[in-house]
């Protein structure tokens, strides 16, 4: 039997997590063979043996070990990286997820190559072109064959950028991370004691991570502000980002709440569980939220997630101390159902999957 290769070049820690479940979704198919390349773009620790055996998680081909450097020097390494890859792998097509320099080299490696590539969280937008998360999903987006939106907001910024006329093809899918969130929480509560050992019962759960926040002194100082008011009417628990934990020590911040060290996915998915409110700057989390039936407070002046706000589930606080507050007030009150299934069903690797099987055998893929 004659496989179609498909390579996933990944290079963050969530982007392990939405390959996983694509992956679990091409095993099924033995006309399908998958390659993985790990750029090594972010280094972590907790990405152990443990990490992959307890996810479930196929380790990579490839670890081409780039990391710590700039976003310049970083990019064009993993490009002269992943081009050697493809070169001597020669697969049918290149899959790609999200926003990191990972995702923009290896879509551009692969386009170089006159290789088709496909784009997973396609369409998604902040707007902020000086963030470089937003120039890599947007340059992704404009050299990919296959864009698969999560949501219809996604498939809506494409249309009015004017991907309708390009040859390309738009694909509302849902979100793999939801597919991720259904089929991990079935297994957290096994591998997870966190509750157990902090003792947790009635409490926010809060991250502070984005360069934004935590690289201007006066936005980290209102926004501890903020939470340690919160943290007299409510228990906080703050897994604390290295970078977050340097930028207090250094302009001597002090958090008036539970401090930890940062915790794993099991962790997170029950912390994320069992709180009754997030508090973030994380644009992952603004959805695991949403996933788990969780309001949220965006720790930001602005979010790719826009239905979220819409729909009420997420409120826009930015770093005002005051804002902060208020907007745990009213999201402590909202009535919020969480019935609209803004990001699918469950079933988008699925879907995914089917699209790529249909357009590499038919040969569909735009040029």
């Amino acid at each position: 039997m004659n496989q179609a290769k498909i390579i996933s070049v990944i290079g963050a820690r969530p982007q392990f997590i939405k390959m996983a479940m694509i992956s679990k979704e091409l095993v099924n198919h033995d006309d399908l063979e998958h390659v993985i390349v790990h750029t090594g773009q972010h280094f972590d620790e907790n990405m152990s043996r443990v990490f992959f055996d307890e996810m479930e998680i196929p380790k990579p081909d490839y670890n081409l070990q780039i990391d710590s450097l700039s976003h310049g020097a970083m990019t064009g390494q993993m490009l002269e990286a992943v081009e050697n890859v493809l070169l001597d792998e020669h697969p049918d097509l290149v899959l790609v997820y999200g926003d990191t320099n990972s995702t923009l080299a290896g879509a551009l490696a692969a386009k170089k190559l006159k290789l088709a590539v496909a784009h997973i969280e396609a369409g998604m937008r902040s707007y902020r072109i000086d963030m470089p998360e937003e120039l890599n999903r947007v340059l992704t987006d404009r050299i990919s064959d296959i864009l698969f939106c999560p949501t219809e907001t996604a498939v809506g910024n494409l249309i009015k950028e004017g991907y309708g006329d390009l040859p390309c093809r738009i694909v509302r899918c849902g979100d793999v991370m939801y597919d991720a969130s259904v089929y991990y929480r079935s297994i957290s509560g096994e591998c997870s004691r966190i509750l157990k050992r902090l003792d947790l019962h009635d409490f926010v759960l809060c991250t502070v991570h984005r360069a934004e926040n935590t690289d201007d002194a006066e936005n980290l100082k209102s926004i501890m502000e903020g939470l340690n008011r919160i943290a007299q009417d409510m228990p906080i628990v703050m897994p604390l980002h290295p970078r977050t934990r340097k930028a207090m020590d250094t302009h001597g911040i002090v958090a008036e709440f539970t401090v930890i060290e940062p915790v794993g996915f099991f962790d997170m998915i029950e912390l994320t569980r069992h709180c009754r409110l997030v508090i973030t700057d994380s644009g992952g989390l603004q959805k695991e939220a949403y996933f788990f039936r969780k309001g949220c407070v965006t720790l930001r002046g602005e979010t790719e997630w826009v239905e979220l706000v819409e729909h009420g589930y997420n409120i826009l606080a930015g770093s005002c101390a005051e804002k902060i507050r208020e907007a745990y007030g009213g999201m402590m009150s909202a009535n919020l159902q969480f019935e609209d299934g803004i990001y699918g069903d469950g079933s988008a690797s699925r879907q995914i999957v089917d699209e790529l099987r249909t357009s590499i055998s038919s040969r569909q893929i735009p040029k």
